[in-house]
C-alpha cells in the first residue's frame, strides 16, 4: 500500500508503514532525493521568518537544513545530534520520544552551537512534524542556549499537527488505520 503526495510541485509515492496495529504511517523519506530536497527548502524559504541560524533536529531534517541555508546563502547550520560526541564541551541535552522511534532517544548540542546562536533568531526545521516531540525537544535545546525561536516549520504536518498555529509547513499528511483508510 501506498500515498500519493504533492508537495512542492513534485508528487512522490510513499509506502505505507504500520506503527502498531490501529496506526500506519506514510514513511516520508527526504534521503537521496536531491529534486524533492531543493523544491522542498526553496518553498519553505519562501515562508520562512527572517531569521539568524537554522537548526534540525538529527537525521533527515539535515539535507533539508543545508539545502535551505545554501539556498539562503547562510554559512552555517546547526543539529541538535542523537548522541554525545568527542568534540562536544559542556554539551545541552534533552530527552525525547518520536512517533517514527520505538525507544526514547536523547538530543545534544555544544557549546560552541550554543555560543553562536545565543541572542540570534533560531529558525527550527523538520522534515515532518507529527507529535511535536522533537521540535519540543530542539526549541528546549534553543531557549536553554539563549537563542531565540522565530519560528518552527516542517515539509509535512502529519495527523493533528495541522491543527496546530505555532508552526509552518507545505502540505498535510494524513494518518492511516491499519487496512490503509485515512484517519479523519
Amino acid at each position: 500500500m501506498e500515498y500519493t503526495i504533492q508537495v512542492a510541485g513534485l508528487t512522490r509515492k510513499l509506502p505505507l508503514c504500520p506503527v502498531h496495529e490501529q496506526l500506519t504511517i506514510a514513511a516520508f523519506v527526504i534521503f537521496g532525493d536531491v529534486e524533492l530536497t531543493i523544491a522542498c527548502a526553496r518553498d519553505l524559504l519562501k515562508i520562512a521568518p527572517d531569521h539568524d541560524v537554522l537548526i534540525t533536529a538529527e537525521s533527515k531534517g539535515i539535507p533539508l537544513v543545508y539545502e535551505m541555508a545554501r539556498q539562503n546563502r547562510e554559512n552555517r547550520y546547526l543539529i541538535a545530534r542523537k548522541a554525545h560526541k568527542l568534540y562536544m564541551k559542556n554539551a545541552f541535552s534533552t530527552e525525547v520520544t518520536s512517533i517514527t522511534t520505538a525507544n526514547r532517544q536523547m538530543l545534544f548540542i555544544d557549546q560552541d552551537d550554543a555560543d553562536f546562536m545565543r541572542g540570534k533568531r533560531v529558525l527550527i526545521v523538520d522534515d515532518v512534524i507529527s507529535t511535536g516531540e522533537s521540535l519540543k525537544a530542539v526549541e528546549k535545546l534553543v531557549t536553554e542556549a539563549g537563542g531565540i525561536v522565530v519560528g518552527k516549520m516542517a515539509i509535512l504536518a502529519e495527523g493533528p499537527a495541522k491543527e496546530r498555529d505555532d508552526i509552518l509547513y507545505l502540505e498535510y499528511l494524513p494518518l492511516f488505520n491499519a487496512d490503509g483508510s485515512k484517519i479523519e
